[in-house]
């Protein structure tokens, strides 16, 4: 098996003809046909039926189609990732982050982009949901890595990938009667003081309303003690025991030995948080487009 017989192979299998696929490489029909008959005995399988008109793939055949159309695609990458490693790829990566995912593995994700591309600066900005969306929309951001507190899904300009379906959790201190609870519910908050933690500086934004549903949908609206975009300052009086916070597990999960503070998961309908990746269509600098690249693989395995 070779990789001319791979590309024979796809071209007869999506013209259903030896001729046109002949014509589209400009080689013989002859030469086509023996290179598909020697793909079929190397495998030991027909892969196409030659008595109908227009041909046919077997059974077999089509699987392999799917199968040959990915190990052409993952071989034409893999040429262009070494072309560019060998010319040594440059450029500036402009990554903005919302608050608190610097505590994720996004961290891991730059690691391996940097070791790939190391002529590549990655620059790193970590901003409200508000910000990194005007900012990506004004230019000042390559990509973002937020979650849709602004609705920036809506907007026709950009694209967009899932990361992360980050479960809630609540922020307890330690000598809280709920510290040791396997998991809570919303309803069960209602007479607790809040530390609320907005995506936004602006504190009214469509994140915001996002959560305020949540609360209404538990029946009862929070009393909401302290607002802040800070994933810090929200820690540090939840420690004092001041009050208590819903976070994502985003923020909590890498945090060890944390003085006075406990993270009980949050269970229910809604109780999550979606992180996305957004970039602005159209946008194909080889830097971006090589690590968007980076993040569709990572998203199949």
């Amino acid at each position: 098996m070779n990789t001319n017989q791979l590309k024979y192979f796809v071209a007869v299998a999506e013209t259903r003809s030896f001729t046109k696929a002949a014509n589209q490489y400009y080689i013989s029909q002859t030469a086509i046909t023996q290179q598909i008959r020697a793909l079929e005995e190397s495998m030991e399988v027909q892969l196409i039926d030659r008595t109908s008109r227009p041909i046919q793939l077997t059974p077999a055949g089509n699987v392999f189609l799917n199968e040959a159309k990915a190990i052409l695609e993952r071989m034409s990458m893999a040429v262009s990732r070494v072309q560019d490693a060998s010319t040594g790829l440059v450029g500036t990566l402009r990554i903005g982050y919302t608050k608190g995912y610097e505590r994720s593995n996004l961290s891991n994700h730059l690691r391996a982009f940097h070791l790939d591309y190391p002529n590549i600066l990655i620059t790193c900005y970590r901003c409200d949901t508000d910000k990194l969306a005007s900012g990506l929309l004004n230019g000042d951001y390559d990509i973002i890595f937020t979650w849709d507190s602004t609705n920036i899904m809506q907007e026709d300009v950009v694209e967009y990938r899932l990361i992360e379906h980050a479960p809630l959790v609540v922020a307890l201190y330690s000598s809280h009667p709920f510290a040791y609870r396997s998991f809570l519910r919303r309803e069960e908050l209602r007479n607790e003081s809040i530390l609320y933690m907005t995506p936004s500086g602006a504190g009214e934004s469509f994140g915001d309303n996002h959560y305020m549903d949540l609360y209404k949908k538990a029946g009862y609206y929070p009393n909401i003690l302290f607002r802040s975009s800070d994933i810090e300052s929200i820690l540090i009086m939840v420690a004092a025991e001041e009050g208590i916070s819903i976070l994502s597990s985003y923020m909590t999960n890498k945090l060890t030995n944390a003085d006075n503070l406990v993270f009980v998961p949050l269970v229910g309908e809604g109780e999550f948080e979606d992180i996305i990746a957004v970039w602005k269509r159209g946008d194909q600098e080889p830097p971006l487009r090589h690590f968007v690249e980076r993040l569709f693989s990572a998203a199949q395995s």
